[in-house]
């Protein structure tokens, strides 16, 4: 959970990767995916699961922002239930 927490913390302080509206536009979407996702997350962990398309939203979100390594941190909780 502590993991989720943190990368919800870090996408709420990222920035657009590029200035102009249309930039802008596309970040606010992305991370209210990544945002959303996150939410899943947090729902199913909640329940003892971890949601597979909450947890595939956060990662795709996550690359699209341009933060790979969060959606690495993200995609070993995959591997965890797995486990």
């Amino acid at each position: 959970m502590q993991v989720v927490l943190d990368v919800q913390a870090q996408v709420q302080q990222t920035q657009p990767a590029q200035a102009g509206n249309l930039a802008a536009m596309f970040h606010k979407e992305t991370m209210g995916d990544a945002l959303q996702g996150l939410a899943v997350l947090i729902a199913g962990w909640n329940e003892n699961r971890i949601d597979g398309a909450g947890l595939a939203r956060t990662v795709k979100s996550l690359r699209s922002l341009e933060l790979p390594e969060l959606a690495e941190r993200m995609e070993k909780l995959r591997q965890i239930d797995e486990g």
